[in-house]
């Protein structure tokens, strides 16, 4: 029997059967089987379809991760001898430290390359520079910070190290801080100390921060270059473990001075064994390392942390308001502490500034202040960190954190901006779009009365604000806190100090502070502000 079979819509004869169908398989059966043939055909070709489409996806998307990969370091390093503006008028940051290779400004690269920044040398006509180390002591970067335009800007301050430097800090006789004896100065006061103290536990220090450990006094080494300072015994502990607070702040001016802390988030790291039974040889259970516990590993935090989706900090006080305690009194202490540190070490920052720079207006610098918590807890400050850690290699769940905290705070100096060109040569009509004079005009009562009305009252220190007394620095500096205030995100003002309305209005207080002409005027101002909206109050 000759069979006819259309294939792949084209009508073809053939003299010779497709098939030949056996004698003991039934008609209805043989279709069955060829059916059943075809089906499994089918499905291997869906398959193997599918597959196809799938590798080629996985293919593709390998391809795009590599490309975004490389896009990131070849942009940079195709920038980074970059010496004029660029594409668009794209403004340029140069970031330096050493051993960039290993990865530890990862996240500091990627904020500045999403805000729109291209890399470029010291000798380049820059907008930023990022320095890990301190700047002012390189012979490769100094001669462009002494003459920088006004628009640059330098992510340390001169003199900084009087706030960092641990021995300085520890021996400045400040609250909060454990007292502390440099050696071998001022070996006669420890003893005399000790000797009124017999149950004082002791830590000998050097400024490298290493070979800490608790030793009594007659092991101390009481010759060398030290100091040594009270160990602060019965920390307040969570889960069995002792732990520090990391809390960035930054410095935005200094004559007059403010100083902002990041409010949203707080670095919480855990030892990483049990405080209890204690132990003065096992560091590991009152230092913390490298290798500390983070906060998604404690038991009485991962819960907040990891489904609730809160912050370290808001575990953290979750925990403690859960025990019956006011975590409240903790942040009203840490930032009173922040407050007087910066203020007590202004006047050798300013000397520091005054001394080789005649702009206040080109630097801002953020550090971290350490602190430790006794169970009563009351706070207890360690060590300010230049230049803190903010790669997440160890900790990746600190990615976010990390790069947020890196956003906030060039969002706080004007760094990243809604203005996507370099900051050199802004015309006035951008300027004034960001802000302009009325925006930092306050007291209006005070500056219409026959007190301040003419030129001649300037003089008086009430009158200093009124727009017709402002001199040209102060209305730059007026402006500089007010776009730092729309641009501060999640900091918060610390100095000045913030206020309510009804503490703004006190004129007694106001009248009686014992601030710098400087730092008076600019909390003067800020009463002003709040007084206007309380949205300035803090």
């Amino acid at each position: 029997m000759m069979l006819s079979r259309t294939l792949y819509g084209l009508e073809k004869k053939t003299d010779m059967p497709l098939f030949t169908r056996p004698d003991n398989i039934p008609g209805p059966a043989l279709s069955r089987v060829a059916g059943g043939r075809i089906s499994v055909i089918n499905i291997v070709v869906v398959v193997l379809f599918f597959g196809i489409c799938l590798t080629a996806l996985n293919v593709y998307e390998l391809r795009r991760l590599q490309n975004d990969h490389m896009s990131l370091h070849r942009d940079w390093s195709a920038a980074e001898g970059r010496t004029d503006r660029g594409v668009k008028d794209r403004p340029i940051a140069v970031i330096r430290g050493k051993r960039l290779e290993s990865g530890y400004l990862n996240h500091v690269f990627a904020v500045f390359k999403r805000i729109g920044y291209e890399r470029g040398l010291p000798e380049s006509n820059w907008d930023v520079m990022w320095s890990h180390d301190y700047p002012f002591a390189d012979p490769k970067v100094s001669p462009y910070l002494r003459n920088m335009k006004p628009h640059q800007k330098v992510n340390h301050w001169p003199g900084s190290g009087y706030i960092t430097n641990k021995m300085s800090l520890a021996t400045s006789d400040i609250h909060f801080i454990p007292k502390a004896f440099s050696l071998p100065h001022k070996k006669q006061e420890l003893l005399k100390h000790a000797e009124s103290n017999p149950k004082k536990m002791w830590v000998q220090k050097n400024n490298n921060h290493r070979g800490i450990k608790i030793r009594p006094l007659d092991q101390l080494d009481l010759t060398g270059e030290s100091f040594v300072q009270e160990y602060v015994d019965k920390p307040f502990l969570v889960d069995g473990r002792k732990f520090d607070i990391g809390i960035y702040t930054v410095v935005t001016s200094i004559d007059p001075l403010r100083v902002y802390m990041y409010e949203e988030e707080v670095l919480f790291r855990y030892c990483p064994k049990d405080y209890h039974p204690f132990d003065p040889n096992d560091v590991d259970k009152y230092v913390v390392g490298d290798d500390y516990t983070p906060t998604w590993k404690m038991p009485s935090l991962k819960e907040a942390y990891n489904r609730l989706q809160y912050s370290h900090k808001e575990a953290w006080d979750h925990y403690v308001r859960s025990i019956g305690k006011d975590p409240s009194t903790v942040w009203r202490d840490v930032k009173a502490s922040l407050r007087e540190v910066v203020l007590a070490k202004e006047p050798q920052l300013v000397d520091a500034l005054h001394s080789k720079y005649q702009s206040v207006r080109n630097f801002f610098e953020m550090v971290r202040f350490d602190f430790v918590i006794d169970e009563d807890l009351n706070i207890f400050l360690m060590e300010v960190n230049m230049s803190p850690n903010l790669s997440s290699a160890h900790t990746p769940p600190n990615k976010g954190m990390y790069e947020q905290i890196i956003f906030n705070l060039l969002s706080l100096v004007g760094v990243a901006r809604s203005i996507p060109t370099s900051l050199e040569g802004s015309p006035e009509d951008q300027k004034d779009m960001l802000v302009c004079e009325r925006d930092i005009q306050v007291y209006s009562d005070v500056c219409d009365s026959e007190t301040c009305r003419s030129t001649t009252s300037c003089t008086n220190r009430v009158c200093k604000l009124c727009g017709h007394c402002l001199t040209p620095d102060w209305r730059e500096h007026l402006k500089a806190a007010f776009l730092e205030h729309v641009g501060r995100r999640n900091f918060r003002r610390v100095c000045p100090v913030p206020m309510t309305q009804e503490e703004a209005g006190d004129t007694e207080v106001t009248s009686q502070s014992s601030l710098s002409e400087a730092n008076w005027l600019m909390d003067y101002w800020y009463r002003g502000k709040c007084l206007q909206d309380p949205a300035w109050c803090t």
